[in-house]
Parts: structure tokens; sequence; C-alpha cells
């Protein structure tokens, strides 16, 4: 491969992440693009690429413009796929290793008060198949906390009515079983009616497995699933940036706020790392004020000494 640049390895790269490691078809078009900028930074054999070719594209990166936490993902990527070469024998350094990650804000993830939350998952209004399957939509996303690309992937026999549970293939393919509550079961059970009598009118649609369905009969894609989240929020009157997500961080921190176990809400919410899951703590001062007054054994005599 030498004196063919990057190009040959990236190939290379992004096969043995879908193949081996079994990577979703976003996270590989997220790799793409960010080896692609790099490639087109820098031309260079990966031999002879080191610590200051790889700053200087982050840098470069920075002047454009981009976000902190963009700069900071596409440096992930690199050490991931430097590591790879040097795994590989194809270079004798991993150089993106030795770059320091930029500093970035942390954002608190956002979230629906639960007034706002039931108002959204009832708005969709109205018979037929696509107000039904929207309340569906709604109600099994703050009910089960799925990311959207889980929700778009969902086919009729993941779906378990009876027991309340559905399957789901999350990140790097790994499967769990999430509860799905009651109001999103019943949801549930009148789209499967109404995807019935839909489907009987179109018979020759090209997904007959997919739980979700577009106006055509094929598969609702993650776009859809956006676009139908933001419609419902629009007209319940709920502001400021909103998706599939806000819904995911939404069922995290209600069950949270309940009592749940931080240990749980990872399981659920497919999470590799507690770490990830620890960014739903950001509880209110007056919940954590009152969980601490039931909880500490010297709460209630620290407040009396200072009366």
């Amino acid at each position: 491969m030498t004196g063919k640049g990057l190009r040959p390895h990236i190939i290379k790269y992004l096969k043995y992440l879908e193949v081996e490691r079994g990577v979703s078809e976003h996270t590989l078009r997220a790799y793409e693009k960010d080896l692609a900028d790099f490639e087109a930074s820098c031309s260079a054999e990966p031999e002879d690429i080191d610590i200051l070719d790889i700053r200087g594209f982050l840098s470069e990166q920075i002047a454009d413009g981009k976000a902190k936490s963009t700069v900071a993902r596409r440096l992930a990527t690199l050490r991931s796929f430097f590591r790879y070469l040097y795994q590989e024998g194809y270079i004798k350094i991993n150089q993106a290793k030795l770059v320091p990650s930029p500093k970035t804000s942390k954002h608190l993830p956002s979230f629906l008060d639960v007034d706002d939350a039931f108002s959204l998952v009832k708005s969709p209004e109205g018979m037929g198949v696509l107000p039904v399957r929207d309340r569906a939509i709604l109600e099994l996303l703050y009910s089960s906390g799925l990311r959207v690309s889980e929700t778009e992937a969902l086919n009729l026999d993941d779906l378990n009515i009876r027991e309340g549970i559905v399957k789901v293939m999350g990140k790097g393919r790994k499967e769990r079983l999430v509860p799905v509550g009651a109001k999103a079961i019943e949801a549930l059970k009148y789209y499967l009616i109404e995807r019935a009598l839909f489907k009987r009118k179109k018979p020759g649609a090209k997904d007959d497995q997919a739980l979700f369905l577009n106006k055509n009969g094929g598969r609702l894609t993650d776009r859809q699933i956006r676009r139908i989240v933001v419609k419902y929020a629009r007209l319940t009157g709920i502001e400021g940036q909103i998706g599939p997500h806000t819904l995911r961080h939404t069922f995290a921190t209600h069950l949270l706020l309940g009592g749940a176990d931080l240990r749980a809400i990872q399981e659920l919410l497919g999470h590799a790392s507690l770490s990830t899951t620890q960014k739903y703590t950001h509880l209110d001062i007056g919940h954590l004020i009152e969980v601490y007054d039931k909880a500490h054994p010297f709460s209630e005599g620290e407040k009396g000494d200072k009366k």
C-alpha cells in the first residue's frame, strides 16, 4: 500500500468496524466523514504522519468554527484509526495517542417536566394509521427511553405486547430487553390494529416486518421520527430544541427522580459505562434537599441546631 496515502487504510478500517466491531451505519458514516476530512488535510503516508500533522488538523477545525465537542469527537476517531494501524503493523508509533483532547464544556441534557411530557405524548389526535402511529411512537420513546436509531430498526417480532417488553438492538449491535409501560402498550395495541388495516390497502409495500411504517408503507426513517417529535412539540407549545433524545433524557430523569437506581437506568438506556449515565444526575436542588432530609441521619439535628 506504499505510496497510496491514507485511502486504502481508511477503506480497510471501515470494513473492520463494520464486520468485526459491528458498528451502526450512522457511526460508520461519522467515522468516514472525519477520516475523509483528515485525509484532505494530510495526504502523507501513515508512517510519515506525526503529532504536528494531527494537531494542525485539529487547529484548522477550531479555526473553521467547529465546536470543541466536534473536534474532540474527531480526535477520538483519529485515535481509534491510528490504534488500528498500530495493531495491524502499518505504523510503529500511535501519534494520535499523544495528542491531548481539547477541553469541552459539559452540557447537561435537556428534559421535559412531567406535565410537558404528558401533554406531548397525548397530542396526536384523530383516526387512521398516522396519528395513531405518532401517538405510539411518542409513548414508546417516553416509556422506554429508546434511541431514535433503535426505534427506527424495530420489527414486529421485537415487540412482546403480552409481556410488556421490547427487544432492542443498541450500539455495537448489543441486544437488550426494555420494559414498556402500560400507556405505551395501549397505544401500540391501537397502532397494530391500524397498521394491519393499512397493510391490507398497501400489500406490495417494501418492508413487511418494520414496526413503524411511513405513509407509503415502508420503514419509517430516523429523520421522519425526529420530525414527528418536533411537530407535536410545536403543536403543544414546547419551545427550544427538542427531539427523540429529549424524550430519552426525560425518561431517565423521571426514573431517577422517582427513586430508580442509577445502574438500573444504565441497563435500560443501554449505556456501556456508568459514567455516561451519570450525566442524568442533574437533579434540582429542591429534590436533593428532600432526599438528604429523608436519608441523612444527622439532617434533622443539624437543622435544629441552627434554629
